[in-house]
């Protein structure tokens, strides 16, 4: 069907009802429009449009439904939603602060932890280090005389007992030489002579069991002299374990216990499940408690007793608890 478009007294009809609708809206009254809320633009487009409808509806009353659509519409809302608003530049560098410290304080607190168990370490291997000593062992001498020839078996020699090794220490001081000893008496030099060197046909355990003869008879300069001999001779020796303890028992037995500390921390050291490790570790402490090293005469009972259950219970009892009584140990 096609539209026509009125004619011109229709259109003069129209022209005059849109003047007579525009008029009330294009001057209100002051008390209406100081009574009114301000309407926004979308309402009043929607109220034209309507009303623009009424007068389509009584101009062209055939015409019902044969509208054109509005040029102009409402423009689609872009505002955002309402939410949760965006962090600032200040508020992430805040943020990013907080959790650098708290890495530090984590790393602060691991490297405290550290710090204080290598001390307890170092305090705990300092105790065991004896006392510098104003004697030191002395340097191998020539071999004593020998007067004849016998076999002897060592009583000193005991079947090896296996401990766990302890905690590890430091190392031990390497013997400096002695000063040269003043000559023997006659009586004495006859007295040495008087001990028999074996004569078995093996060199080092000959050289070994002659030193422990020496120490036996009370010859402590002499089984120091000896027995030093062997040390350097033989340091692969079956023996080695026995001499260096017994060479450390010589130099206690002769009242020097800088010099004896040192030989038995060597022997501990050099071979923690030596026949005479625990030997060694035992007559530590007592060095040390005759230097009035208390602190470390107790560090070395305890770990005696920790690394050589068997020996303080059995072989070694007794002189464990005749140490332990002559100190007071915390």
């Amino acid at each position: 069907m096609k539209t026509t478009f009125p004619g011109p007294f229709a259109r003069a009809t129209l022209a005059l009802v849109l003047a007579a609708t525009a008029a009330p809206l294009a001057m209100p009254s002051p008390a209406l429009a100081q009574s009114q809320v301000p309407e926004t633009t979308e309402a009043r487009l929607r109220r034209l449009e309507s009303e623009l409808r009424a007068v389509q509806r009584k101009v062209f009353p055939d015409g019902a439904g044969k509208t054109f659509a509005p040029e102009i519409t409402a423009p689609q809302s872009t505002a955002k939603p309402v939410g949760t608003p965006a962090s600032t530049p200040v508020a992430d560098l805040l943020a990013r602060m907080d959790a650098v410290e708290a890495q530090l304080q984590r790393l602060t607190a691991a490297s405290e932890e550290s710090q204080d168990r290598i001390g307890k370490l170092e305090a705990r291997l300092t105790a065991l280090e004896p006392a510098p000593a104003a004697a030191s062992s002395p340097a191998p001498a020539t071999a004593a005389p020998a007067t004849s020839a016998a076999t002897s078996t060592s009583t000193d020699a005991v079947a090896p007992v296996k401990v766990p090794a302890p905690a590890p220490a430091t190392a031990a001081p390497k013997p400096a030489p002695a000063a040269k000893p003043a000559a023997p008496s006659a009586d004495r030099v006859a007295a040495v002579e008087a001990i028999e060197k074996p004569a078995t046909g093996d060199a080092a355990e000959d050289e070994y069991a002659y030193g422990y003869r020496l120490w036996e008879a009370k010859f402590f300069p002499e089984a120091q002299q000896q027995l030093g001999k062997f040390v350097k001779a033989y340091p692969k020796s079956k023996r080695i374990s026995f001499a260096r303890n017994l060479l450390g028992r010589a130099y206690l037995d002769d009242d020097k216990p800088g010099t004896a500390a040192q030989w038995f921390l060597q022997n501990y050291q050099a071979d923690k499940q030596g026949e005479r490790a625990a030997d060694s570790l035992l007559y530590l402490g007592v060095a040390m408690a005759k230097l009035k090293e208390t602190k470390r005469a107790c560090v070395a009972y305890a770990e005696f007793k920790n690394v050589y259950p068997t020996e303080a219970a059995g072989r070694l009892k007794a002189q464990y608890e005749a140490a332990n009584k002559a100190v007071t140990c915390n």
